[in-house]
C-alpha cells in the first residue's frame, strides 16, 4: 500500500464516540499516574506509530494544535495520515508543539527544548507521547505524588536513554514542565509533571 492510500484509512470508525472514550481513558490515567489504560477503538495508524499513540493523536490533535514528530515518524506515512484525519499542523520547532510523538527507540530530545508553560499558564506546555517496547518487563520504577496512594510501581521496557535524568529536571520546574504518556500497543501509562519517579534496585 502506498503512502497516499495508507493516509486515508485507519482512523476512528465513530470519530466523536471513539474520541470521547479515549479521552476518558487518558484523563483517568492522568489523574492516577501509573495506572494502565487501554484503548478500545479499532485504530490502525501507519507504522511506526502504535494503536494507543495513534488513538491519542486522533483524540487530542486538531487544526489548532501544532504537532512535532521525530525524524523517523516524519519520513513515514504519518504526516499525511495526521493531515487527513486531524488537520493538525506539523512544526519543526519543538517549542511550538502542543503535542510531540516519538516512536520506539527514537532519540528523544531534551524536554527543555519543548514548551514548558509559564508560572501563570503552566498548561501551555507540550505533552509528549513516547512509544516503548512494552509497559512491563523493564526496569522497575517507583512513582509517587498526587493521585497516588503512597507509591505505585511500573516497569516500562525500552525507555529512552537519559529519560529518568530528564524527568528529574522536568519535575523541578513545577508548575511548569512537560507531561509524558508512555504507550505500547493498545496500552498507555500517563506521567504528569507532578509525578516523582525513582528507579528501584534490581
Amino acid at each position: 500500500m502506498d503512502n497516499k492510500n495508507e493516509s486515508l484509512i485507519g482512523g476512528f470508525p465513530d470519530a466523536v464516540f471513539n474520541a470521547q472514550n479515549v479521552f476518558r481513558v487518558l484523563m483517568d490515567c492522568m489523574a492516577r499516574p501509573g495506572t494502565l489504560g487501554a484503548v478500545l477503538p479499532p485504530v490502525a495508524p501507519p507504522a511506526p506509530l502504535g494503536i494507543a499513540a495513534g488513538a491519542l493523536l486522533l483524540t487530542l490533535c486538531d487544526h489548532d494544535t501544532p504537532v512535532w514528530l521525530t525524524p523517523g515518524i516524519s519520513k513515514s506515512a504519518l504526516p499525511e495520515w495526521i493531515g487527513f484525519h486531524t488537520g493538525a499542523p506539523l512544526t519543526r520547532e519543538k517549542i511550538e508543539a502542543r503535542f510531540a510523538f516519538a516512536e520506539v527507540k527514537a532519540m528523544l530530545p531534551s524536554f527543555a527544548h519543548f514548551a514548558l508553560g509559564s508560572q501563570e499558564y503552566p498548561d501551555r506546555s507540550t505533552t509528549i507521547i513516547v512509544e516503548v517496547e512494552a509497559l512491563d518487563g523493564g526496569r522497575l520504577l517507583q512513582l509517587s505524588g498526587p493521585g497516588i496512594r503512597e507509591t505505585v510501581q511500573i516497569a516500562p521496557k525500552g525507555l529512552p536513554e537519559m529519560f529518568l535524568r530528564q524527568w528529574t529536571d522536568n519535575r523541578a520546574l513545577f508548575p511548569r514542565g512537560v507531561d509524558v504518556v508512555l504507550t505500547a500497543g493498545r496500552q498507555l501509562i500517563a506521567l504528569p509533571r507532578t509525578c516523582k519517579i525513582t528507579a528501584l534496585e534490581a
